[in-house]
């Protein structure tokens, strides 16, 4: 989610070459021609070939996982129309992007496969995409938690302003905004080169790519869910059943992650800004490599969270399974198979169940 690097020192192993001209990777653009002379030398390497068999692996398992998501999501949104559903949907195909844009097209293939220049304009173009998907992600999550605000602390509100056409516009212009703030970093710089002080273009695009993905939203998360749990507790000290819904926790699973997974990122990032460039200090390199996989977990632990709090989501996803039909079924059986309506549906679950 806005990344800097496929690891770029592991282009030397991959070519099998002492030394190679090294690309620009993933959100590192520098400023100057198309093509400019030879970069300065890197810092040393630290990581090795594991960034890209862990991205493979992250690809491999999480673009299925989150593709099934997907589907069962977009089967519950139909069934049921509630928000969360939808919000839910918008923050998997988000992720679904992320893996594309960032781990298959910057880590392994433009990183890893390629292993060669390619044109700035090409990389500029994909900081865009790449800063678009990772504010799409975290502001999505904000929408959850607003809704989920709404539906605990203002039911009435929440029943008049929460249809699905006003759901898919809140998502509609979620979206724009986010592409919208990812223009300003197609001149996004090249942390693996910056032998020089930061300049003022570099300092700010850092600063605001801090406050976009993390601390504007974690402070909102941290505000709306600290809310919502005081709201539950003084219901359990009025005598009421404090009940927690599927949907309240799952809120909270998601931006708790999201908050673990994205703090080593940013604070390494700062430091880097302020204290030792990663060109200079191999230290940062290697915790900066550590922080950008730690962040890109996150694109595949929400659909375990699902499975763990929902028995909706997990029978919807049985049914997903199951109802692809298998290259060996015989046709004359699919044919001939007479598919009772109820047994679609789950046990013991409504058509108005909670996620």
């Amino acid at each position: 989610m806005g990344l800097e690097t496929a690891n770029p020192i592991l282009l030397p192993f991959l070519a099998g070459q002492p030394s190679v001209t090294l690309l620009p990777t993933p959100n590192s653009s520098g400023l100057g021609e198309e093509f400019e002379g030879p970069w300065p030398e890197r810092s040393p390497c630290v990581a090795g070939i594991i960034p890209v068999i862990y991205y493979s692996v992250l690809l491999g398992l999480g673009l299925p996982v989150n593709l099934l998501t997907t589907v069962a999501l977009a089967r519950l949104a139909t069934r049921t129309r509630k928000p969360s559903y939808y919000y839910l949907l918008a923050l998997t195909a988000s992720d679904i992007v992320t893996q594309v844009v960032i781990v298959f097209v910057g880590f392994l293939l433009q990183g890893a496969v390629l292993a060669r220049r390619v044109p700035q304009a090409v990389v500029r173009t994909a900081n865009i995409l790449e800063f678009a998907a990772n504010h799409a992600s975290v502001w999505i999550a904000v929408l959850l938690t607003a809704d989920r605000y709404k539906a605990l602390c203002h039911p009435l509100h929440h029943r008049v302003t929460s249809s699905p056409g006003q759901t898919r516009q809140a998502i509609g212009a979620v979206l724009s905004a986010a592409l919208l703030t990812g223009i300003p970093f197609y001149w996004w710089l090249d942390v693996w080169r910056d032998a020089d002080l930061p300049s003022v273009l570099d300092e700010v695009l850092k600063w605001a790519h801090c406050l976009l993905v993390y601390f504007i939203p974690c402070g909102i998360f941290l505000v709306t869910n600290s809310v919502i749990i005081f709201r539950l507790r003084r219901r359990g000290w009025s005598g009421l059943r404090p009940r927690v819904g599927k949907s309240t926790a799952i809120l909270l699973g998601v931006t708790s992650l999201f908050t673990l997974l994205w703090a080593p990122r940013t604070f390494v990032m700062l430091y880097h800004l302020y204290v030792a460039p990663v060109h200079r200090d191999w230290r940062v390199h290697l915790a900066l490599d550590v922080a950008n996989m730690v962040a890109m977990l996150n694109t595949v632990v929400n659909f375990g969270l699902y499975c763990f709090f929902s028995k909706t989501f997990r029978a919807t996803v049985h049914q997903v399974i199951h109802s692809v039909p298998l290259p060996c079924t015989p046709r004359s059986r699919l044919k001939g198979a007479v598919v009772d309506p109820v047994l679609l549906k789950p046990l013991g679950l409504s058509r108005r169940a909670e996620l």
